[in-house]
C-alpha cells in the first residue's frame, strides 16, 4: 500500500512537466469536443488522434489518448441534456431525466451534478485502479501461456454481450474481426496466410486502418448522410449549476451507487459503458420513494447513470494494465496504443515500466480535476460548439483522418485500406450489424493464438490439458456456462417474441 502511495506520488512528479500537462489538457479538451459532437463517441475520438501520437514519449501519448477517453465521456452528457441528442451511446440513459430537466429550466443544475459525479465517480475508479491494479499484476504474475489463453478467452466469450440484436450475426461479426488477425506472416510456421500475392499484407492489417476505418471514417459518414443539411438546434441557457439544499442528499447516494457499480462492470473484459448507465438508472429506479418521477426530470436519473459512465472508464483501465486484455472497444484502440509505443501492457508492466504505470495513473486524477473545471463554468461555451454546421465539420475530420493514417507508415496501402473498413463500417451500421465485436476480436485474436500454441506445445497437444491447471480450468469453465447461458437467453427471447408476434 506504501509503495503504491510513493510510487504514485513520483507519477504526479512525472505527469505535471508542462509537456504532459499540456498534452493532458489537449486531450481532455479534445475529447469534450468529440463527446459534444453527437455520434463521434470515445472509440472514434480515440481512434482520430492515435496517428497524431507517434512522434511524442509513451507517457505522452497514452496520457493524452487516456484524456481523450474519459473526457469524451463528460461531453456526451452536454447535448443529451441540452438538446435530447447523446453525444456518445452512454450517454442515451441521461436524456431521459436530462433533457425534461432542461425544459424545466433546469439544464445548469443536470449538468452540474452531472459534471460533479462524474469528477466523483472517476476519482472512485482511479482509486480502485491504484489499490487493486499492482495486486492484481502480482497475482498475473504467476500465470502461464494456459492461464492466459484462458483469460483471452474469456474475454472472446464475454462478447456475446456485444453481439446485437442476433447472435448469430454478432458471431459472424467476431468471426470476421478473428481473420483479419490471422491476415500476415503465421508466429510458429513462418508461413504467409491470406496476404493474396499483396507483399502490404506479408506484416498483417495495420490496427489503425482497421479502427480509424471501423469506428471513425463510418461515423463521418454516417452522420453526413443524416446531418449536412441540417441546421443545428439553439441549446437553452444553462444557469444554476447546484441542486436545491433538499436535493443534495439522495444525488449524492446515487453518485456513491454509479461510482461502485460503474468500477465494478469496467472490470469485467467484453462489456462496454452502456451496459452500467443502463443497470445504474434501473437500480435508482427501483430504489426511489417515487419511481413515477424518472422520465420527468429526476436529477438521482441523471446523476447515477453519468457517474456510473465515468467511473466504468477507469475500472476498464485495470485488465488492460494488469491482464493486457481490452474490456471495450476503446480501451482496445489503446492497447493498440500501448503496442505501437513498445509497450506490453500486463502483469509484468508494473514492475518493468513502473513511471509509465503512474505518471498515466496520476494524470488521470489531474485530469478529471481539469474536466471539472471546463464543465462547471463552461457548459455555455460547450454548448455552442452543437451549433457548427456538420458541412464545415465534415471535411475538416475527413483530412485528420487521412493525414493521420499516412503517416503511420507513409503508406498509401493504409490510407486505402482504412477507407476499405470505412465504408465495410458504414454498410454494416445500416445493416445494425455490431462493429465491437470486430475490433475486439481482431485485437484478442494474436493474443488468442500466440498463448494457444504455446499452451499446447506444454501440454504436448493435449487439449484437457488446459483443465488440470486450476486458474485455466476454472476460468474456462466460466467462459464455457457464460457462452451456454448467453445461447440459452437468446433463444429464450427470440421464442417470446415469436409468441407475441403470432398473438
Amino acid at each position: 500500500m506504501m509503495e503504491s502511495l510513493q510510487y504514485l506520488l513520483s507519477g504526479f512528479g512525472e505527469a505535471l512537466t508542462w509537456a504532459n500537462l499540456l498534452f493532458c489538457i489537449i486531450g481532455v479538451s479534445f475529447g469534450m469536443f468529440i463527446g459534444v459532437l453527437p455520434g463521434l463517441g470515445p472509440t472514434a475520438g480515440t481512434a482520430l488522434l492515435l496517428p497524431l501520437t507517434f512522434s511524442l514519449e509513451p507517457i505522452t501519448a497514452i496520457i493524452m489518448l487516456a484524456g481523450i477517453y474519459y473526457g469524451s465521456m463528460y461531453g456526451g452528457t452536454i447535448t443529451s441534456v441540452l438538446i435530447n441528442t447523446p453525444g456518445e451511446a452512454a450517454s442515451l440513459i441521461t436524456t431521459f431525466d436530462g433533457y425534461p430537466l432542461a425544459k424545466q429550466g433546469r439544464a445548469g443544475v443536470a449538468l452540474g451534478i452531472s459534471a460533479i459525479g462524474s469528477f466523483i465517480g472517476g476519482c472512485v475508479s482511479i482509486i480502485g485502479l491504484v489499490l487493486i491494479g499492482p495486486v492484481l499484476a502480482r497475482v498475473a504474475l504467476n500465470f502461464g501461456p494456459p492461464e492466459f489463453f484462458a483469460l483471452v478467452f474469456m474475454g472472446m466469450a464475454l462478447l456475446l454481450g456485444l453481439m446485437g440484436k442476433s447472435l448469430i450475426i454478432g458471431i459472424v461479426s467476431a468471426l470476421f474481426g478473428l481473420s483479419l488477425s490471422f491476415i500476415g506472416i503465421d508466429q510458429s510456421s513462418g508461413v504467409v496466410r491470406f496476404a493474396f500475392g499483396q507483399t502490404n499484407l506479408m506484416s498483417g492489417i495495420d490496427f489503425i486502418s482497421v479502427a480509424m476505418g471501423l469506428f471513425g471514417l463510418s461515423e463521418l459518414l454516417l452522420n453526413a448522410e443524416n446531418k449536412l443539411g441540417e441546421n443545428a438546434e439553439k441549446p437553452p441557457k444553462v444557469k444554476g449549476l447546484f441542486p436545491e439544499r433538499h436535493e443534495w442528499k439522495p444525488t449524492l447516494k446515487s453518485v456513491g451507487r454509479g461510482s461502485i457499480l460503474g468500477f465494478l462492470i469496467g472490470l469485467i473484459p467484453g462489456t462496454n459503458s452502456v451496459i452500467p448507465t443502463i443497470l445504474s438508472y434501473s437500480m435508482e429506479k427501483r430504489l426511489s420513494k417515487d419511481p413515477s418521477r424518472f422520465g420527468k426530470g429526476a436529477l438521482e436519473g441523471v446523476a447515477g447513470p453519468e457517474t456510473a459512465n465515468n467511473s466504468y472508464s477507469g475500472g476498464a483501465l485495470i485488465p488492460l494494465f494488469t491482464l493486457g486484455i481490452p474490456s471495450s472497444p476503446t480501451i482496445a484502440v489503446l492497447l493498440g496504443a500501448f503496442i505501437m509505443h513498445g509497450l506490453t501492457p500486463g502483469p509484468t508492466l508494473f514492475e518493468k515500466e513502473p513511471e509509465f504505470v503512474w505518471a498515466v495513473i496520476a494524470s488521470m486524477f489531474i485530469g478529471n480535476a481539469i474536466l471539472l473545471i471546463l464543465n462547471l463554468p463552461l457548459a455555455n461555451v460547450w454548448a455552442r460548439i452543437t451549433m457548427i454546421p456538420y458541412r464545415i465539420l465534415f471535411p475538416i475530420l475527413i483530412m485528420i483522418i487521412i493525414v493521420g493514417t499516412y503517416s503511420l507508415n507513409n503508406s498509401l496501402f493504409d490510407v486505402g485500406a482504412m477507407f476499405v473498413f470505412g465504408i465495410i463500417g458504414y454498410i454494416f451500421k445500416k445493416a445494425e450489424v455490431p462493429l465491437a465485436p470486430i475490433i475486439l476480436a481482431f485485437v484478442l485474436g494474436e493474443l488468442l493464438e500466440k498463448n494457444l500454441i504455446q499452451s499446447l506445445t506444454i501440454f504436448e497437444g493435449n487439449l484437457l490439458g488446459f483443465f488440470m491447471r486450476p486458474i485455466s480450468g476454472t476460468i474456462l469453465a466460466i467462459s464455457i456456462i457464460a457462452i451456454i447461458i448467453s445461447i440459452i437467453s437468446t433463444i429464450k427471447n427470440k421464442r417470446i417474441v415469436t409468441e407475441d408476434v403470432e398473438m
